[in-house]
């Protein structure tokens, strides 16, 4: 394709791009932002997870003329609607509205929305036709249209703080100062007439001024629960293409209230800190009467001081890395600013920064008799949630505006504590340098398995050559050689060989020596027909062969050949047996008979359909192994609701779960406490509450059972009917009929809990049973979400505290076979990473949750077991190998290094076959690859496995193509010969090579890593997340050019060019599920409305007072719901910041 110029626009255009509400799918968006910003335009860039009301806002505030929206989750025809009215109704139609979202968006959807108003949205085809430059230009050319040359009595209505009005007097005066003149000049005089205070901020670029002013504005707003408050934040223009991204909005999470107005500005001209036309701005903000004003600068250089000819109170922003002291002493602000903060206070150096930059301060302003306590400098830490440094800074900010300004209304009432910022650490420094200590203690391994297979090689040779010597058959024991009667023709000579020999020996670890003495007794336990172990104490015997049809005995395991003893013992210490250390070739000697490692996936509509999905896929599979997918409007946390950017997304692209109730109808009539029944729930910011419903439905479900054996339903059914009559509400039930295979357990005690109808001691017991009993998992792996998938709701430390209180639960309570954690890759890999990184940054991700556990008091061996892992299988030769890798480095590390105990050794390994490789071109295809995947998998020894449906490119996954999916690993488990031996990629030499290979890139990153402070330093200057894009944009790429073929998308095209397919049967939750969630949700609330308040302050104090959240939580579950407790939690934890 032949390169596209970009479009020159003839306006100055202004656009806002965004991803949509509860949606994360920010790496397209991103890439757009960018080219958009490179054909000359000015941009104000959301970032993720953005309602229509934040965005419309943003767009009126700024006066744009363009919303740029990606939408992936579903939910897109109301948003996109609801966006286009809301425009309309408060007044700003002119704003064109764009959009693109893959194929989830479908042509008939394209065609409706367009046709009700929304300018244009982009298809993949387009994309392949128009070349992303040629998509950006039609849309900047579109959006190419003047603002603010026609004024209609705007300036009447800046007292009323009517946005339209003061956004479009901004843009009047930024683009025709000639026009806006005379309407300026009433501006100004209605200015003169106010004393609006302005503080003025600026300072080094990446100081964290953005996050420090939203640190700033919500303080503001709890101080002061009646006054206004506007701020103008400018960014430096690019010289070459004229555009300019006004990146401070991305990172602010306080602006979303309706008193604050926000507008960004460009400088339109190269090396200035400040536009032409921030006076003006401020004049118009000024008339329009807001009671504080915040100007922030770009921050370019050490940043000029031009800021203070406009500001009446001034903050300089810095961090403690300056460098040398004497750099203090070019900085003008330190002779102007009435406030200093040194931000990232947890740098290196922070404490002797502030020292260094008081005494220049001292200097700079002759204040020699000050006490140095009391000069204006602070140590902040803005990222951090209710910094007590911020604090401080905000209320000396407040101080010094009263003292310097007219505005003595602003008295802060806020109460100040005397400690200093400090950084709450997740893993605590000394410990910084884990994975490479990781790296070291692997390598380490490995040079003493390669010297201890030389002396074995060695003691063979020795060996070989006594028994040619004698000429009689040599038996060893534990001490080496047993010599008794060996006699030889040259006796000195093997007087010789024998000294040699334990000479030799001195140097084999005793362990290793036991490896070949008991070599040969192995192989006979693996040829006899049965083969028994232990599992917890429990024998378990295995036959140890199949026969095929032609009556051949296939064994399960196949051992090497080797009679060496140098190549054996090499085999043992870096592969061996499955089953035995470093588990390379399996956790287990032998998979479980009776139980395939297939994974139902299910996830649409209301709690019942996805019931009724689980039913139908495990009807008849002896173990019922459910992963459950949620929609976006519970991923993020929040409750179902009527308003269209929610609505449209209440059980699209997965289920809608909000309460206990809704836990207990997803999972009715599978016996969660049973041994082949475990639940996986794909859920990461909000997993501690969705694991509080799973439990407690599980709970219930016993306390059923114990209703139901002790014959008291009549008993209990009175107990409920009086509950419900008092309380005048609806009581829940199942919706519709229950499907074949549901017997309806969990269904008794709808609406209620067991404490409320069984006695408390009864409950007690039932509960610490059931606890030990549940199999399965949450994902809850927040670390992979900040790096690739952006479903984080809290802050990251709060998020880690939350996973932290789960686990100490678990071992406190007793809970074994539930992983409190699915350390996932998979979402990794999706985001675009290669098959090495994935590997790489998940593993790193699992040892920062093993150092933050040790560093809590946890025992190793008490939460090793509860980790799990999640991968993605690609189509990469390396993926071949990955889980054998995890395996291995994990097992090497947790032995030699954290001294784990071998349970705690077994790393987990689930699989799910590869999203990035279903293409939406000729999907019948897709099946093909997540079939060569699933044999990947499958010989890989997985621990599970889950097989995507082959159109799941472009809908939600019928029940015909999850069958068809389920079928691809049956059929390889069932039918195909070869897999009916368990380790059949051991022994080859592609197999060990790419082995050694990826092991090594993964020490190799580990030491990267540990360069940039570990995986949360990596995190902070978002190595993972620059990593990921760029390893997505080269397969693009080369997926684009054709260098990478890819059949049916870039190669052997079929007859129509292979366009993208459209689905033939669309999944959609009904009207009827979503009206049900709702009123369901509604009579909930009603019915414990006396109660939640009390429960959500009691969590909130349990967070403040430093006690296990989520013991709270278990009790919250029963009765509150989940919207509820994200709210609470918001309040005490802190908000998931976005990155750019």
């Amino acid at each position: 394709m032949e390169k596209i110029e970009p479009y020159k626009p003839n306006n100055k255009v202004r656009i806002v791009t965004a991803a949509s509400l509860f949606d994360g799918h920010d790496a397209a968006i991103n890439i757009m932002r960018r080219i958009i910003q490179s054909t000359g335009c000015e941009v104000i860039h959301l970032g993720h997870d953005r309602s229509v009301e934040e965005v419309v806002n943003c767009a009126i505030q700024e006066d744009v003329q363009a919303i740029a929206m990606t939408s992936y989750q579903g939910g897109h025809t109301e948003y996109l609607k609801y966006m286009y009215d809301l425009l309309n109704e408060k007044g700003a139609g002119q704003i064109k509205i764009f959009a693109g979202g893959g194929g989830t968006i479908l042509p008939e959807e394209i065609k409706e929305l367009e046709a009700y108003g929304i300018e244009r949205i982009y298809h993949p085809d387009d994309g392949r036709e128009m070349g992303l430059q040629g998509m950006i230009n039609d849309l900047v050319q579109r959006a190419d249209f003047s603002v603010g040359d026609k004024l209609n009595g705007e300036v009447n209505h800046l007292e009323e703080k009517e946005v339209t009005a003061i956004a479009r007097m901004i843009s009047a005066a930024e683009n025709f100062p000639d026009t806006a003149e005379e309407h300026m000049q009433k501006v100004r005089e209605m200015a003169a007439a106010v004393d609006t205070p302005i503080l003025g901020i600026t300072g080094t670029g990446g100081a964290g001024k953005s996050s420090l002013v939203d640190e700033l504005v919500r303080r503001f707003l709890i101080d002061f629960k009646d006054k206004t408050i506007a701020i103008v934040s400018v960014d430096p223009s690019k010289r070459k293409t004229g555009g300019a991204l006004l990146g401070d909005r991305i990172r602010m999470n306080a602006i979303k209230n309706e008193r604050v107005y926000m507008r960004s500005l460009a400088t339109r001209q190269s090396n200035l800190a400040l536009s032409k036309h921030v006076s003006e701005a401020l004049l118009v903000l000024k008339a329009a009467q807001f009671d504080l004003i915040i100007l922030e600068t770009s921050g370019i250089g050490q940043s000029d001081t031009e800021i203070m000819d406009h500001s009446d109170v001034s903050l300089y922003v810095m961090t403690p890395e300056f460098g040398a002291a004497t750099q203090l002493e070019k900085i003008d602000m330190l002779d102007f600013a009435d406030i200093v903060a040194i931000n990232k206070f947890d740098k290196r150096g922070a404490l002797d920064a502030v020292r260094d930059v008081k005494k220049q301060y001292v200097r700079n302003h002759q204040l020699w008799e000050v006490d140095h306590n009391d000069l204006p400098v602070y140590g902040t830490i803005a990222s951090q949630f209710n910094d007590p440094g911020m604090n401080t800074l905000y209320k000396s900010i407040m101080d010094k505006v009263v003292e310097k300004t007219a505005a003595k209304q602003l008295v802060s009432d806020m109460v100040i504590t005397a400690e200093m910022s400090e950084k709450i650490f997740i893993i605590p420094p000394a410990r910084s340098r884990y994975l490479s200590e990781i790296s070291e203690n692997n390598r380490g391994y490995d040079e003493v398995a390669l010297t201890q297979t030389e002396v074995a090689q060695k003691l063979y040779g020795i060996y070989k050559t006594i028994e040619s010597v004698s000429g009689q058959k040599v038996e060893l024991n534990t001490v080496g050689i047993d010599d008794e009667g060996l006699t030889a023709e040259n006796q000195e000579f093997l007087g010789l060989l024998l000294k040699e020999f334990a000479r030799a020996k001195m140097d084999l670890d005793p362990y290793n020596w036991e490896h070949i003495l008991t070599w040969n007794a192995k192989v006979k336990r693996y040829k006899d027909p049965v083969y028994s172990f232990k599992v917890r104490d429990k024998e378990i015997n295995i036959e140890t062969h199949t026969k095929s049809l032609s009556q051949s005995d296939i064994p399960k395991i196949a051992l090497p050949k080797y009679s060496a003893w140098g190549d054996l013992l090499r085999w043992i210490l870096q592969e061996n047996v499955p089953g035995e250390f470093p588990y390379t070739a399996g956790l287990y000697p032998f998979k479980r008979t009776g139980e395939d490692p297939t994974r139902m996936f299910a996830g649409e509509g209301g709690p019942e359909r996805t019931n009724k999905r689980f039913h139908y896929v495990s009807l008849g599979m002896p173990a019922k192994r459910l992963s459950t997918a949620f929609d976006s409007v519970t991923l993020y946390g929040n409750d179902p609701a009527i308003r269209p950017d929610i609505y449209g997304k209440v059980g699209n692209s997965g289920v809608s779960i909000c309460c206990l109730d809704d836990a207990k109808k997803l999972y009715s009539g599978f016996d969660l406490s049973h041994s082949l029944t475990s639940v996986s729930m794909t859920i990461n910011g909000p997993a501690p509450m969705l694991l509080g419903f799973f439990m407690n439905a599980a709970i219930d479900q016993n306390c059923e059972k114990y209703i139901t054996e002790n014959g008291l339903e009549a008993e209990v059914e009175a107990k409920i009917a009086k509950i419900y009559k008092e309380k005048g509400v609806t009581r829940p039930a199942y919706q519709g009929d229950l499907p074949e295979g549901n017997n309806g357990l969990g269904l008794m005690l709808l609406g209620v809990t067991g404490d409320q109808v069984l006695p408390a001691d009864i409950y007690g017991k039932i509960k610490i049973d059931t606890l030990a009993q549940v199999r399965g998992t949450v994902q809850a792996d927040i670390l992979k979400e900040d790096q690739a998938q952006n479903t984080c709701i809290f802050s990251t430390e709060f998020a880690l505290r939350l996973m932290g209180d789960v686990q100490e639960y678990f071992i406190d309570n007793g809970v074994r076979n539930f992983y409190s954690v699915s350390i996932s890759g998979y979402h990794i890999a999706e985001a675009g990473a290669n098959p090495i990184t994935q590997l790489a940054l998940t593993l790193a991700n699992g040892f920062t949750y093993v150092e933050y556990y040790l560093s809590r008091g946890m025992d190793i061996n008490k939460f090793g077991p509860n980790l799990s892992f999640f991968f993605s299988n690609g189509i990469d030769p390396e993926y071949a190998v990955i889980g054998r890798v995890a395996r291995r480095i994990w097992a090497k590390a947790m032995k030699n290094k954290y001294k784990a105990n071998a349970r705690a050794q077994m790393l987990k390994y689930h699989i799910q076959t590869s999203g990035r490789s279903l293409h939406a071109q000729e999907i019948d295809f897709n099946d093909i690859r997540t079939t060569l995947q699933a044999l990947y998998a499958i010989y890989d020894n997985c621990n599970s496995l889950h097989t995507n449906a082959y159109d799941e490119a472009i809908t939600t996954p019928t029940e015909e193509s999850v069958r068809r999916a389920m079928a691809i690993q049956l059929i390889i488990n069932k039918e195909l010969g070869l897999a009916k031996n368990e380790n059949p990629i051991q022994g080859a030499f592609i197999i060990e090579e790419l082995t050694d290979l990826v092991e090594e890139a993964v020490l190799t990153e580990f030491d990267r890593i540990t360069e940039r402070g570990g995986v949360l330093g990596a995190m902070e200057t978002m190595y993972q997340r620059s990593k990921i894009q760029e390893e997505s944009l080269y397969y693009e790429t080369l997926k684009h050019n054709g260098d990478f073929p890819i059949i049916g998308v870039n190669t052997f095209l079929n007859k129509k060019g292979s366009p993208t397919v459209v689905p033939a049967e669309v999944i959609r939750a009904t009207e009827d599920e979503k009206q049900y969630q709702i009123s369901m949700l509604n009579e909930l609330q009603k019915a414990h409305e006396d109660k939640v308040a009390e429960t959500l302050a009691t969590i909130q104090k349990a967070a403040v007072q430093n006690e296990n959240i989520f013991a709270y939580l278990m009790e919250a579950t029963k009765f509150c719901s989940l919207g509820q407790i994200t709210q609470a939690l918001f309040e005490v934890g802190g908000q998931y910041r976005r990155n750019m």
